[in-house]
């Protein structure tokens, strides 16, 4: 079995992200970090999560991310399931962070999309049934 250890992100402020990131998994932590540069470009980092996964950040963006709403080459989105979407949509509002668009009604599963503080677009997917064929359904 294969699956997703970690996600990689060049951003601008470590603290920034930070505070979007432990809002949406409040059981994660900062699990290391340190220094170093990256092709002659010195760099902070930091690994956030569990034992299981995480998101490394790193500090060294030096530009807008790609435009979200046009066709330019690169990361659309990425997303994390969670057994309570409301919860992680209370959360993060606490923290300042709307939900920038509602997912898509289906009866079998809800959805929101998030623009993190480096304009990365997070969605968060609650399943509401357990049975794979009405989870992943293309219609």
């Amino acid at each position: 079995m294969i699956h997703l250890e970690h996600i990689n992100l060049v951003i601008r402020d470590i603290p920034t992200a930070l505070r979007f990131y432990q809002a949406a998994f409040p059981h994660w932590s900062v699990r290391g970090g340190g220094t170093g540069s990256w092709y002659g470009v010195p760099r902070h980092w930091v690994h956030f999560g569990d034992e299981y996964q995480y998101i490394a950040l790193n500090n060294d963006g030096d530009s807008d991310n790609r435009d979200l709403t046009g066709h330019q080459v690169g990361l659309a989105h990425f997303a994390f399931v969670t057994n309570n979407l409301d919860s992680v949509i209370e959360r993060l509002a606490t923290a300042g962070f709307e939900v920038d668009k509602e997912g898509a009604e289906d009866p079998y599963r809800k959805n929101a999309y998030f623009i993190d503080p480096d304009g990365f677009e997070i969605e968060f997917v609650e399943y509401l049934s357990d049975q794979p064929t009405l989870r992943n359904r293309y219609d």
